[in-house]
C-alpha cells in the first residue's frame, strides 16, 4: 500500500516506518526539512507545512493517511506560550491534513490520528473505555478533545477515521520511560507522588502493530484506547521497574516538589487513569505485552 505519514521522524513515527517498509508498503513522510533527508526505494519526503509547499500534487493515489504530527508535551515547562504552541501545532497539523485529503481526487480509505487517554481527564475510581462520556477539563483534556473534533471532520469526506488514544509508551530511548528510570539508574528510585495514581500504559511494539491492526480491520473506527489490558498503580510500577533493572526502589518523589519542579506538567505523573483498550480487545488484537514486568524486561 501507499501510505502517507505526519510526524514519521517521532519516535513512534520511526518505529512504525520501519514495521511498514518490513511489511512491503511504499511511505510518504511529510516533513517541514527535505533538504536533509535522502528518499530511498521505500521512503519518498515531502515538504509540508511550508509556504508555498502543495503535498498533495504528490500524494494522489495514497491508500491510507497516519497523522502523528504534534510538539512533544514533554519537553519542557507548560507556560502559557508553551501550552498555546502545543495546541496550535496539533490543530494546524490536522487543518493540514484535512486540506490535502480535500484536494485529493481519490481519497484514502482511512485517517489514523494520533490522540491521548488524557482525552478522559484523571481519576483514581474510574475505569474509562472508548464508551465513556466522562470528558476532561484540564488543558491537557481540552487539547485531545480539539484535537479529536478536528481529525473526525475526515468523516465528511467519507474517510473512516480512527483516533489512537495513547497511554504511557514504553520505550526505551524515548518517551517518558527513560525520564522514570533515570532515579532507577542511578539507585535512587521511590515510589511518585501518592503512589496512587494509575499508569495506563503500552509497549512501542504494540502501539506500531496496533496501528496496522487498525489500518487493517475496517469495523474499526472513531476513538481507540490504546493502553495495555493491565494498567497498574504507580507504586506497583516503579517496584517492577526497580526489580527488572536490579535497582531498589526505596527514595520517594513527593507530589508538592514534582510541582514545585515541573509546575501544570506534573499532572502527567502525579494523576492518572485507568483506561483499558475495549475495542482492540473485543477486536481480537493479540496484545505481544499485556503485562507491565514482561514489556519492561523486553525493553531493558
Amino acid at each position: 500500500m501507499k501510505i502517507a505519514l505526519t510526524g514519521g521522524t517521532g519516535f513512534v513515527g520511526r518505529a512504525l516506518t520501519e514495521e511498514l517498509i518490513k511489511n512491503g508498503h511504499e511511505i510518504f513522510i511529510l516533513t517541514r526539512n527535505t533538504s536533509t533527508r535522502k528518499n530511498t526505494d521505500n521512503i519518498t519526503y515531502i515538504s509540508w507545512l511550508n509556504e508555498g509547499d502543495h503535498p498533495e500534487e504528490t500524494l494522489e493515489g495514497i491508500e491510507v493517511i497516519i497523522n502523528l504530527a504534534g510538539e512533544s508535551i514533554n519537553s519542557g515547562r507548560w507556560t502559557e506560550s508553551r501550552k498555546k504552541s502545543i495546541l496550535k501545532s496539533r490543530i494546524s497539523a490536522t487543518k493540514e491534513v484535512l486540506r490535502i485529503l480535500e484536494k485529493l481526487e481519490q481519497k484514502p480509505s482511512v485517517l489514523i490520528n494520533a490522540s491521548a487517554i488524557g482525552y478522559y481527564g484523571t481519576s483514581q475510581t474510574k475505569t474509562f473505555t472508548e464508551d465513556s462520556s466522562d470528558k476532561g477539563t484540564d488543558f491537557l483534556a481540552q487539547t485531545v478533545q480539539r484535537w479529536e473534533a478536528e481529525a473526525l471532520k475526515a468523516k465528511e469526506m467519507g474517510i473512516r477515521t480512527v483516533c489512537c488514544r495513547f497511554g504511557i509508551i514504553l520505550n526505551g530511548e524515548d518517551g517518558a520511560l527513560p525520564r522514570i528510570a533515570l532515579p532507577y539508574k542511578l539507585f535512587a528510585g521511590g515510589t511518585v507522588g501518592s503512589g496512587e495514581q494509575w499508569v495506563s500504559w503500552i509497549h512501542l511494539k504494540d502501539v506500531v502493530n496496533g496501528i496496522i491492526f487498525a489500518i487493517q480491520n475496517e469495523q474499526m473506527n472513531g476513538p481507540i484506547n490504546f493502553t495495555a489490558p493491565t494498567p497498574v498503580k504507580m507504586k506497583e510500577f516503579g517496584q517492577i521497574l526497580g526489580k527488572v533493572m536490579h535497582r531498589p526502589h526505596w527514595i520517594p518523589a513527593p507530589g508538592f516538589a514534582l510541582k514545585a519542579v515541573l509546575g501544570e506538567m506534573s499532572v502527567l505523573v502525579l494523576e492518572g487513569q485507568n483506561v483499558h483498550p475495549a475495542k482492540l480487545t473485543l477486536n481480537g488484537y493479540p496484545f505481544l505485552f499485556r503485562h507491565l514486568q514482561e514489556a519492561l524486561e523486553d525493553i531493558y
